[in-house]
């Protein structure tokens, strides 16, 4: 439903998207990643139409953006990082207003209001003016409209900013609900968040696309993946270790350490070799060695994340 081909977009001399090009279909929750100046923002906003780019196209639902901008922009909800709204406005009046826009009157009008504010547990503030609202209601009164008209496509950029871990708790599986049947684009520096609730996930450093997967394919890109980790009771640390280190599955470097009276060992897996959990259990029951933990390690998004972006992008002119 959202296809975005080629995009680069220039500064002056300074060049901050580098032919980034990706789709999202319908039942997709696509993470947008990066690190800040990566050019994440400045490709959300070209994905809305609030930002000409500099060479590339949008397709949104078949349209092309720059051909229909209207029929475009009427299939997505857009909820931009620190969403404008009108202080003097009410919750209620301001959804009114943005239902409004939206070409919505009458009964439809009145319902899709009455909707966005149970959805969005807008009830107990709906008289009140915007500008007497905490940051985390306020956020929610913004994605309020943004879900408004019911769109098929979602844009949402920082979606859980400022809100409590229960409004969070409650934002990811709303969002994770509606995936089902939209296409939701999901802009976060949040890697719990995107564990919690995309399908799919792409980064981008330096204007270009460096990953483009599932978050189990991004976890199986860390260091860790494929490794495990035991707890063992009653052994010597030198015996563990040398029993670990003759496994031939067995990767370096290998941690061992003391937790609470046990030793706790940490053994990368040896690249293109399997099966090496089997074998570790193998050996410690050969043994009699008692142990109450033994697991393949996931891997971790935040290593992969690390490895593959830059550390220091802040001479990149982009605010995020």
């Amino acid at each position: 439903m959202i296809k975005a081909n080629n995009l680069f977009k220039w500064y002056g001399s300074k060049q901050v998207v580098d032919d980034v090009s990706f789709q999202v279909a319908k039942g997709e929750v696509l993470g947008f990643l990066g690190p800040n100046g990566a050019g994440k923002s400045t490709t959300m906003r070209m994905l809305t139409g609030f930002l000409p780019m500099s060479s590339g196209s949008v397709e949104i639902g078949g349209h092309v953006l720059v051909d229909e901008p209207l029929k475009a922009k009427s299939l997505f909800g857009y909820l931009p990082e620190n969403a404008p709204a009108y202080a003097d406005m009410t919750v209620e009046g301001f959804l009114e207003f943005t239902a409004s826009m939206r070409d919505l009157s009458g009964d439809a009008k009145r319902d899709a209001v009455e909707k966005a504010i149970v959805t969005c547990h807008l009830g107990s503030v709906s008289k009140q003016s915007i500008d007497t609202l905490s940051k985390g209601y306020r956020h929610r009164t913004c994605f309020a409209q943004a879900i408004l008209h019911d769109p098929p496509i979602l844009i949402l950029d920082e979606p859980t900013d400022g809100l409590d871990p229960n409004q969070k708790h409650e934002m990811r599986e709303l969002i994770k609900r509606m995936g089902q049947d939209k296409a939701i684009i999901v802009s976060t520096h949040i890697l719990e968040e995107v564990e919690a609730i995309c399908t799919r996930v792409i980064i981008i450093d330096q204007g270009k696309l460096v990953f483009n997967g599932t978050p189990a394919e991004m976890r199986a890109k860390s260091a860790e993946a494929g490794g495990v980790t035991i707890r063992v009771q009653g052994v010597q640390k030198p015996d563990l270790t040398d029993v670990l280190e003759r496994i031939p599955e067995a990767g370096r470097p290998i941690e061992v350490k003391e937790v609470d009276g046990a030793l706790v060992a940490t053994i990368p897996h040896q690249s293109g070799k399997s099966g090496l959990a089997a074998k570790i259990k193998a050996e410690l029951d050969r043994r009699s060695w008692a142990f109450d933990e033994l697991h393949t390690n996931s891997g971790r998004l935040d290593d992969v994340f690390r490895a593959i972006t830059s550390l220091d992008v802040a001479t990149n002119q982009e605010n995020n």
